[in-house]
């Protein structure tokens, strides 16, 4: 059809440009929706027409969140197969719930299980369900972690809720991240009632200071603090869940794809004692978003806690995409990830998370050159914490310049007390010379203050 012919070849112009082009918008949410401010059209118009439109008003109210100077919100790129396989899905437009549904969708989805827990070293008898983002990743595993510890308190949740339950505690280190704390909510724990242990410098958990009793517990550990890149003593708090009877669930939202390379795979040391996992694929994967995964060890709880069934839905032996994550009507989210794995192989996947850590460290490297300039975390994975000055107003003002400048996107935080610029090293394409340029733009953005 003429008007797809047309929409790659915008999509390849945008893309061809992506690498040198401003990162942040050119145009602002407010001009964006006052170009758009139009009634609904009495006629419809020619989709070549709409395609065009689209791409002349909104193109320039869009981030360059793909290209290789973006560092924020620790986002990936989209690799070229996965990008392109993200145009199959779409014009394939697969209900990918079941088997019956959409066979290519479920073969993919099975194949994608298998591939994710050999790359992570994970029990290969795992039970892995492909959904949005690390928020649903992290709500899926612990609706499945609920309904274990509580199945065996004697009580079925599913049929009985919450009320009138067993207390089941719920531990969190200090950093916790905050989808995990949505999730939290969305399985009626509460995120207030959670737990606080406390964490060292870098954010981990401290596993000396977790004390369980023999109670329903669910203890959330964490692989990649969202800020600092630290990771929990994972093997010490498992060894305390497991002799308490206690559910280990892992956030590993962007840092547990460290356990797919082999030098970096002992900061995950222990993570596959843990009952469940939670991570994103449109992070590190660079997959197009959305796309994550919910891993849970058994999968008795995770198809007690998620399967759907109706006189009109499947339900047949074996192997079922509805069992194992909360949306039934979905797109086939696993075919980008194929593609991803497909393309870049375990090597090609170890190389990418290595080669950003390598580019973290030489970011940081060059910031404890500038005067003026700290880095304030332990770079052990692919976050980087630079403070500017002597106070919060240089840091916040080092960020806006370097974000008007349009030479990179990175966002700011506070850690121990103090402003900080956050820079996420995730994507597939962003180079030496890309680093080199924010350094830069960071020294301007410090002299202008």
């Amino acid at each position: 059809m003429d008007v797809l012919r047309r929409a790659a070849a915008l999509a390849e112009e945008h893309l061809a440009g992506i690498g040198d082009r401003r990162v942040a918008a050119s145009l602002s949410y407010e001009d964006a929706v006052a170009a758009l401010d139009e009634p609904l059209p009495e006629e419809g118009e020619d989709p070549i027409v709409v395609i065009e439109q689209l791409a002349a008003v909104v193109g320039p109210a869009t981030v360059a969140s793909p290209g290789p100077r973006y560092f924020g919100f620790v986002t990936g790129g989209a690799l070229p197969a996965a990008l392109a396989a993200d145009w199959l899905v779409s014009a394939w437009d697969q209900n990918s719930f079941s088997r019956v549904s959409s066979p290519a969708a479920a073969a993919v989805e099975a194949t994608v299980e298998r591939w994710v827990l050999e790359a992570m070293g994970l029990p290969l008898d795992a039970a892995v369900g492909v959904t949005t983002g690390a928020t649903t990743a992290n709500f899926t595993c612990l609706a499945a972690a609920r309904h274990a510890v509580l199945e065996r308190a004697g009580w079925d949740v599913e049929a009985d809720g919450l009320i009138g339950a067993p207390t089941v505690r719920v531990y969190v280190g200090e950093h916790v991240h905050a989808s995990l704390l949505s999730a939290l909510r969305y399985v009626g724990f509460g995120a207030d009632r959670a737990i606080r242990v406390p964490t060292d410098d870098q954010g981990a958990m401290r596993a000396d200071a977790l004390s369980l009793d023999d109670g329903p517990a669910i203890v959330c550990a964490q692989a990649g603090e969202v800020a600092s890149g630290a990771f929990d003593s994972l093997a010490e708090i498992a060894a305390k869940t497991r002799a308490a009877g206690a559910w280990l669930h892992v956030d590993g939202a962007f840092g547990l794809w460290a356990a797919a390379s082999p030098s970096l795979r002992h900061l995950t040391e222990g993570v596959e004692l843990a009952d469940s996992w939670a991570v994103d694929a449109h992070k590190w994967l660079n997959v197009p978003y959305d796309g994550a995964l919910s891993i849970v060890a058994d999968r008795a709880p995770v198809r007690a806690a998620m399967s759907m069934r109706a006189s009109y839905l499947p339900d047949e032996a074996g192997r079922e995409p509805i069992d194992y994550v909360p949306e039934a009507s979905r797109r086939a989210r696993s075919i980008p990830i194929y593609a991803a794995l497909r393309q870049l192989g375990r090597s090609g996947l170890a190389e990418l998370i290595e080669r950003n850590c390598a580019l973290a460290r030489r970011l940081a490297a060059a910031m404890e050159e500038l005067d003026g300039a700290e880095v304030l975390n332990d770079v052990v994975l692919n976050q980087v914490l630079v403070r500017f000055g002597d106070d919060d107003a240089t840091t916040q003002a080092v960020i806006a310049a370097v974000q008007e400048s349009g030479e990179a996107w990175l966002g700011g935080t506070i850690w121990a007390g103090r402003a900080a610029a956050r820079v996420s090293v995730s994507n597939w394409s962003t180079t030496e010379g890309d680093i080199d340029r924010l350094a830069a733009a960071f020294a301007d953005g410090l002299q202008r203050r």
